[in-house]
């Protein structure tokens, strides 16, 4: 069983908002960037970032910087834009952190959602770019890769860190980390790592609001992401494959204690523990779904160090009615939460593939056309801005509805 694919990228470009559509994010924009770009030392790096934040959001179709400039050309050039982004020396991980704690306040999370991302590139010479394949695709693509966490609630979404994952061939080439300029502490890392890395960054750097982490991937490998996590005491629902290896230790099943079997038999043979769950749409209107949920208590995958890990943890199946059971299996260590709990939690990887096709693209997330790593991550800091401006100003033009 495949995970579902989030990201194409062939994914259609949703059509960039005109001038008087925008207009109704200025409310949005203005309280937002008071707060953002307070740790920009010089008041000129503050007015470029509000500019370039204003051509994410107006320049119609792709967010390069030319075209960015293009827009703004009264008011900065493209060489001038060119060194804000890819030349400058300011920090992006203090606007990414102003914004977690804005959208905190805002939207509260129900939980930090994962998205590993692919970014096609034409050429070879931007950082991290490299030949990959992607399962979900079936193909050999060139490209980056990346890892966004999201603050995900029913009501909205919004990225809130990334992290570009380096092949080891840039790291350990000395003359393409300078051309790019990858600074000496980034590590060799696994796209896995890149995973893991990214999560603990927000919890345990940051210090953000603990909350579930979802995870919904077949391009990462979600068992050694899980050991890691779990073993940092981080709350997880991480979607697995049909054919994991998993130890029932669940006494309502014959199973108990036997051997591993795949996580598809141990929840077919729990198809009689089935009950009826309910969730709502992302949609204003939508009418509630029934699903069917059923757990099991497995054994806690054994990481490789000196003391393994052997609490329980939950299998969770989850399926729809005429459909073969089960459609989506997850693992997660919220042995506690009821099955409703944890198809709601599941559910809000739709909620965040849906904002990033309807907002985060359109918004140029992954249109960065320059080479520098820090090009890539201030481009990205900002057009996560951008996607927050338009998600705030939507969610505050929308009804909410009761849960």
């Amino acid at each position: 069983m495949l995970s579902r694919n989030l990201h194409r990228p062939t994914a259609a470009r949703m059509v960039s908002p005109t001038p008087s559509q925008s207009s109704s994010h200025d409310a949005v924009l203005t309280e937002l960037s008071s707060l953002l770009f307070v740790s920009l030392p010089r008041s000129d790096q503050s007015r470029k970032a509000m500019q370039y934040l204003r051509g994410l959001l107006e320049t119609p179709g792709r967010k390069s910087i030319r075209n960015i400039a293009a827009l703004l050309s009264e008011q900065v050039s493209e060489q001038n834009l060119h060194h804000f982004i890819s030349g400058s020396t300011w920090d992006w991980v203090p606007i990414r952190r102003a914004l977690a704690g804005h959208w905190l306040e805002a939207v509260p999370p129900q939980a930090w959602v994962v998205q590993p991302v692919i970014i096609p590139k034409t050429g070879r010479h931007s950082v991290g770019v490299d030949k990959h394949f992607f399962p979900t695709l079936g193909q050999v693509l060139t490209a980056q890769r990346a890892v966004g966490v999201w603050a995900a609630s029913d009501i909205s979404s919004a990225p809130v860190n990334w992290r570009l994952h380096l092949p080891q061939v840039w790291l350990m080439d000395d003359l393409r980390r300078n051309q790019v300029a990858i600074p000496d502490g980034v590590p060799v890392e696994t796209l896995n790592e890149c995973v893991v890395q990214a999560c603990l960054e927000v919890v345990t750097r940051w210090r953000l609001p603990l909350r579930p982490f979802v995870l919904d991937s077949c391009e990462v490998h979600a068992v050694p992401i899980f050991e890691k996590l779990h073993a940092a005491r981080v709350p997880l629902l991480v979607s697995v494959c049909a054919d994991n290896p998993l130890t029932v230790t669940d006494p309502a099943l014959p199973a108990a204690g036997r051997g591993p079997l795949t996580a598809e038999q141990i929840m077919l043979m729990a198809k009689d523990l089935r009950r009826p769950v309910m969730s709502t749409g992302h949609e204003p209107g939508t009418a509630p779904v029934t699903h069917w949920a059923a757990t099991v208590q497995v054994a806690s995958p054994v990481p490789s160090g000196p003391t393994p890990d052997k609490s329980e943890v939950l299998l969770l199946g989850v399926g729809d009615e005429g459909e073969c059971w089960p459609t989506r299996l997850w693992l997660t260590n919220l042995s506690t939460a009821p099955p409703m709990s944890l198809v709601r939690l599941s559910k809000l990887t739709e909620r965040v593939d849906r904002d990033s096709t309807e907002i985060a693209d359109r918004v140029g997330i992954r249109d960065f056309s320059g080479r520098s790593f820090g090009g890539w991550h201030r481009h990205t800091t900002l057009a996560s801005a951008a996607h927050a401006v338009v998600a705030l100003a939507r969610t505050a033009a929308e009804p909410v509805t009761p849960a």
